[in-house]
């Protein structure tokens, strides 16, 4: 409840509830698209990778990744999916629902510290669906 009501207070206070004020009296159409959500994330996965692999806790991508393919989405060879190819040899993997990826180095460390917490990334409906609204004001016909 917290947090809708801070998101509540940050949005009457914001620069876009100004401007949806000034134009709520014309005769417009107004098409208003906002970036992906994020995921409450609970299930860890390990990875293992070299140490140019990334950091990120819902996607990898790196060298010599090490998995278990049934808990994440891969991409041995990036252009399958229109991705970039930063190194020879690059792989890309993406935690699915409400997966994230850990090391094993300080394993229960990082799963205790993320678990719960609220990520960007992976493959989930919150990161893959972009919110869009079509709005018509009401002096609109």
């Amino acid at each position: 409840m917290s947090y809708r009501s801070i998101t509540a207070s940050w949005f009457e206070h914001s620069p876009l509830h100004q401007a949806l004020k000034k134009v709520a009296d014309k005769k417009i159409n107004l098409i208003l698209a906002t970036d992906h959500g994020s995921v409450r994330v609970k299930t860890p996965y390990k990875v293992i990778g070299d140490k140019q692999t990334t950091t990120n806790l819902r996607y990898k991508h790196g060298r010599n990744l090490n998995y278990e393919a049934k808990e994440v989405l891969a991409f041995r060879d990036p252009k399958e999916a229109s991705l970039p190819v930063p190194t020879v040899n690059s792989s890309f993997i993406f935690a699915k629902g409400d997966g994230f990826l850990c090391y094993p180095n300080n394993y229960n460390y990082y799963v205790n510290y993320y678990r719960n917490t609220f990520q960007h990334g992976g493959v989930s409906m919150e990161e893959m669906i972009v919110p869009v609204i079509k709005m018509t004001s009401k002096a609109s016909p």
